[in-house]
């Protein structure tokens, strides 16, 4: 069944893969077209879920084999791992300081500008710069994972940054939900609303490639890019995801569904890596 894919070069499967985490990102801004308003738990509890699948996705995806592929290094493996975490975190925290954005939410209220001077931007802009912000660390954890396999040849690699790609997009679906709703429910039309949801996630084949690029030319640098990609993805969770799910109160509700999220994401890289 999955021949054909083996058999393509690295470059299209990472195409492939990080166009499918767009396609879910417009699916879940599609939600505009056939529904008025979504309920604030239920979007806390899709929000939640996504953290859980990132938090998953970092370890079994991109720590793990980090972790593993270093242990061949001349320096000991936790140097590359800790260096590519901290810094992939320390690079989202500058660039969630100067670009500028709102973090996503269904209510007015919800949406606090941060980064440079966001008062000198749309609404619209802000909300589409905030997703971006996130889907550049997924997009680029999904190429180099494709990288990684294209270095090992082997087939559990390609199942890992498949499994990769069908986490991401899982956590995708409720970020293009939470720019299409707020803007909605401003009196943007819907066809304008599910535009400008679907736009933050065409950064991802771009960032992917890149991730792809940057692993293929210089193969030392795979431990640090695999642990990058985790810790850009850990400080979104933990600096945005985590807090924006339990802020209207349901904080019960969003643990829950960080668990589920965070258990599904891992069936699916151990099912399938």
């Amino acid at each position: 069944m999955w021949d054909w894919f083996i058999d393509l070069s690295p470059t299209i499967q990472t195409l492939l893969a990080t166009l499918f985490t767009w396609g879910m990102t417009a699916l879940g801004a599609a939600l505009v077209f056939t529904a008025k308003r979504i309920n604030q738990r239920v979007m806390d509890g899709m929000l939640a879920f996504a953290g859980g699948v990132m938090i998953a996705a970092s370890f079994w995806s991109l720590l793990s084999p980090a972790i593993e592929m270093a242990e061949n290094g001349p320096v000991p493996p936790w140097v590359p791992t800790a260096v590519g975490f901290m810094s992939g975190g320390i690079f989202l925290w500058g660039v969630d300081k100067v670009l500028p954005h709102v973090h996503p939410g269904l209510t007015p209220k919800g949406l606090k500008g941060e980064g440079r001077n966001p008062e000198s931007y749309r609404r619209s802009t802000l909300l589409v710069l905030a997703i971006t912000l996130h889907n550049i660390p997924e997009g680029f954890a999904v190429g180099v994972a494709f990288g990684f396999y294209a270095q090992s040849g082997e087939l559990s690699q390609l199942a890992g940054a498949v499994s990769l790609a069908i986490g991401m997009g899982l956590q995708n679906f409720p970020e293009g939900t939470s720019v299409s709703m707020p803007l909605r429910r401003e009196g943007m039309s819907r066809g304008r609303a599910f535009w400008y949801g679907q736009l933050s996630g065409l950064v991802e084949p771009i960032a992917g490639l890149l991730g792809l690029w940057l692993v293929s030319i210089i193969q030392p640098l795979l431990p640090y890019a695999l642990a990058f990609a985790a810790g850009a993805m850990i400080f979104v969770t933990a600096e945005e995801v985590i807090p924006g799910s339990q802020e209207n109160g349901n904080r019960d509700l969003a643990a829950m569904c960080l668990m589920v999220g965070f258990t599904v994401m891992m069936i699916l890289d151990v099912a399938l890596g």
